[in-house]
């Protein structure tokens, strides 16, 4: 399964890589800010995508819109330190299949996101404020 790994913090993009490795993923490529995500997904067509809210020049979520028209079968999994209601409610009404991981809880919860991803589910963070109306299913 091809990889999209797309993080500006180096640390955390090497955490990121074992972990794919450990999950037997195939990671074709690496980008540090949206613009490059966005050029990268639309040539290498990955089939998921671990993507950091707050990148350089274009942020996660806008990136997330752009790589939905030029790569639209990726499936995206966002990894933030921010767990604000807003910026997960933004997610989560993508048109696409994604997860949202908080990087505090990245190492207990990354499988089971992955898992969820790859079903085709959603999954949001445990420690990740959601509001009312996510949890009602409401996004639009």
């Amino acid at each position: 399964m091809r990889v999209l790994l797309v993080d500006d913090f180096e640390p955390f993009r090497k955490w990121l890589v074992s972990q794919l490795q450990i999950e037997g993923l195939e990671l074709v490529s690496e980008a540090s800010d949206g613009i490059e995500a966005v050029q990268m997904a639309k040539e290498l067509q990955p089939k998921l995508i671990f993507m950091d809210v707050g990148l350089p020049r274009l942020n996660g979520i806008e990136a997330a819109r752009k790589i939905q028209a030029v790569s639209p079968g990726s499936r995206i999994m966002f990894l933030s330190a921010d767990r604000s209601p807003t910026l997960v409610e933004e997610a989560l009404s993508l048109d696409t299949y994604f997860s949202y991981v908080a990087k505090q809880d990245a190492a207990s919860e990354f499988r089971a996101a992955l898992d969820a991803l790859l079903r085709g589910e959603s999954y949001v963070s445990s420690s990740a404020k959601v509001t009312k109306r996510m949890q009602s299913g409401e996004f639009d």
